[in-house]
This record gives C-alpha cells, structure tokens and sequence, in this order.
C-alpha cells in the first residue's frame, strides 16, 4: 500500500476523533459513519484541489482530471479498481439511496444529454469532491439548485 496513503489514514482517524472531520461523519440518523477508508479517501483527494479540468484526461496523469479520471484516480490509490467513465463507474458497486449517503460513496448526475455524465465522491454533510469543468478539482454542495436537479444515483464501493 503506498506510504503516503498509510499516513493519511492515520491522520485522518486521529483528526475524526478530536472532531475536526465531525461534520463530514454525518449527523443525520440516516446517513452512515464514515470508516477510517473512506476518509483517508477523502483526505487523498483533496490533495489535489485546484487541478485543472481536462476532458478526456488520461488515467494516472494528475496534472489535469476530468470527473471520472479523477475518482479513478483517488480510488485506485486505495487499491480499488474502477472502470474509466462516469456510466461506467455507476454500475460498479452497491446502489445507494440518497438519505443513506456514506462518505466516499460515488455520486452520479446527469449534466446534460442522456443520462450519467458526471461522477463525484460524496464528501458528508451534504458536500461532493469532484473535477469539475469551472473549477476544476473542488468541493461543492450537492444539494445546491444545480447539483439535487441533476444527480441520478449512488454506488457504495468502499
């Protein structure tokens, strides 16, 4: 397992417990705890805000990311394999409901066209960690106007 996620990982389970990551747990009675995984997940992913957006970024390059390069990405550094695209992606895993969301869950949207389009990785309390085209890697707020009218589904594959 690479060192730096090992680290992470530490960071991330210490940082829950003094409740800096309290609200990313989730309060709601529905939602689940986040694991250690799925923080450590989280915290490897944000490492990378701020990266560019590229459509059609190649896997494993992290100088740009497009949505679905970028899970891929994150994911694969905990050792999880995930197929290239967004459509892709959303039949990997176990489907989720929307009030069950759990830190590190896949969030699909549909951004216009037919059907999924985009990926992103739920980050609690409402939030996703996503490559977005505006802004690149960000945080935004899924139940904002434009994200609840365009999210479709969620897959659990941690």
């Amino acid at each position: 397992m690479n060192k730096k996620f090992v680290i992470k990982a530490l960071l991330a389970c210490s940082l829950a417990v003094t409740g800096l990551f309290g609200t990313m747990i989730g309060s709601s009675s529905t939602a689940n705890a986040a694991t250690p995984d799925s923080l450590n997940l989280l915290a490897y992913g944000k490492d990378y805000i701020g990266t560019p957006y590229q459509y059609g970024s190649q896997p494993g390059d992290t100088s740009t990311f497009d949505c679905s390069s970028f899970v891929q990405y994150v994911f694969k550094q905990a050792g999880i394999d995930l197929p290239r695209t967004s459509v892709s992606q959303s039949y990997t895993g176990e489907k989720v409901d929307k009030g069950y969301l759990s830190v590190g869950d896949l969030v699909f949207f549909k951004t216009g066209g037919g059907g999924i389009s985009h990926v992103a990785i739920y980050a609690g309390d409402g939030k996703i960690l996503h490559a977005s085209t505006s802004q690149g890697v960000t945080v935004s707020n899924m139940n904002s106007n434009y994200w609840s009218k365009a999210y479709v589904t969620a897959r659990r594959v941690l």
